[in-house]
């Protein structure tokens, strides 16, 4: 969420820069300024009678004390109309300050230099390629087709179970899945990042902490009974056990992975761009999330990209690195770089990482700070990244690692997973 002292001071250029997401914040900018002003003035209305009632209320302390109670009851009078008044700005002032922060809570984050002007993600810009794409033997098959000749994942058994975008991983299946889980959280781990386990769902706060709401609110699932929702990534619920955190500069950076199962409401379609793995409603993911000095977060967050080259590279699988234009930018972030995997047999990029820079964001949301060198409360950077998202990398894994003998495992993946063949 922007400061609103940040919106004043930086108006004009705020509102350059979102022309590149393809908005005019113009008349927004000028409606949270013309609410502001409303607040503060309100609040200085309050602030005087407030002082003027505590004056009086002295006073009238002072004259019972010294026998002059018709002058002390008149200006009781006087007090009781101030309560009047203080309930009033009061009223005010509230309705004030929660039509400011719904504002806010409505207005994207302001891109940064490097993003590139567009529209949609055609308009995104490679930065990064590494990987030869394999040549494969005819007639090779899409994963989903993969799948059910070697009996590894049953999409039609997660359809009854549950639905569409819910598949039962099996055998061979399951133990690649695990395998990749154990890999993508040793390689977190050992790059220094803390591993936790978290809660699959959240209150509002979270949500809201971290942007998800109200930006996203119609893609999460919602237990009602609870008001609770199910967690779209587990950026959410690591980002919020810093919530209303105040932390020390020496301890920064604070870097943490956990997995978790992932559950989204995406709206269906059809097509084979969404069959199989290509878009799921719950999934596997593994994410990295860090806590920044505000100095050094595009630091970290060029070592986040390179940390995620790093597990591709072992996987040895065809990839692209993105950096997403306006028009395709998240919500939250100023900065995003996207990681596609090339599927050999369907021939195309899948998405499987997206790695950001949130800057102040999240943090003014959750109210995370630190105290500088200065002994001042200052709003700490947030990053986050899928380190991997597990359904398209299995996807690319299977698809470009197909042989007429039968799927062959990475070698970085053999230890973990016990064979070195699905056949």
């Amino acid at each position: 969420m922007l400061q609103v002292t940040d919106i004043r001071d930086n108006k004009d250029a705020f509102i350059t820069a979102l022309k590149k997401r393809n908005i005019d914040a113009t008349p927004l900018f000028e409606e949270v300024l013309q609410t502001d002003e409303l607040r503060r003035s309100t609040q200085a209305k309050l602030d005087n009678i407030l002082a003027e009632s505590n004056k009086i209320s002295k006073e009238i302390g002072i004259l019972f004390k010294n026998g002059n109670s018709q002058k002390a009851n008149a200006l009781k009078e006087k007090t009781t109309q101030y309560k009047e008044e203080t309930k009033t700005l009061q009223e005010e002032l509230n309705a004030a300050v929660e039509q400011l922060q719904q504002l806010l809570y409505n207005i994207p984050n302001i891109p940064n230099n490097l993003v590139p002007a567009g529209s949609s993600e055609d308009d995104n810009e490679e930065v990064f390629r590494a990987g030869e794409i394999p040549k494969l033997a005819e007639g090779a098959l899409p994963h989903w087709e993969l799948a059910k000749k070697y009996d590894i994942i049953d999409f039609e058994l997660g359809n009854k179970i549950t639905g569409a975008g819910f598949p039962v991983y099996k055998g061979k299946g399951a133990r690649l899945q695990r395998a990749l889980i154990s890999y993508f959280l040793d390689k977190n781990t050992a790059a220094g990042y803390t591993e936790y386990q978290v809660p699959l769902m959240v209150n509002e706060a979270s949500g809201f902490g971290t942007g998800q709401l109200p930006d996203k609110e119609g893609q999460m699932y919602h237990v009602t009974e609870d008001n609770l929702y199910l967690i779209p990534t587990a950026e959410v619920p690591v980002t919020n056990m810093f919530r209303d955190e105040i932390l020390q500069a020496k301890d920064l950076p604070i870097l943490c992975t956990g997995y978790t199962p992932c559950f989204r409401r995406e709206a269906g379609s059809y097509g084979a761009h969404v069959r199989g793995l290509n878009r799921l409603h719950q999934f596997d993911k593994v994410e990295i999330v860090r806590i920044e000095h505000p100095s050094n977060s595009h630091n970290a967050l060029d070592g986040m990209v390179e940390h995620v080259k790093e597990i591709l590279n072992e996987l040895q699988l065809p990839y692209r690195v993105l950096r997403l234009c306006g028009g395709d930018l998240g919500f939250t972030s100023v900065l995003t770089y996207d990681f596609e995997v090339f599927s050999t047999a369907q021939d195309r990029w899948l998405e499987i990482s997206s790695v950001s820079n949130f800057e102040t964001f999240q943090a003014n949301r959750l109210k995370l700070r630190f105290k500088d060198e200065n002994n001042k409360n200052q709003l700490a950077h947030t990053l986050n990244g899928s380190a991997l998202a597990l359904p398209r990398v299995l996807a690319g894994i299977l698809e470009n690692y197909q042989t007429t003998e039968g799927i062959k495992i990475p070698e970085v993946l053999v230890p973990y997973c016990g064979f070195s063949l699905i056949d």
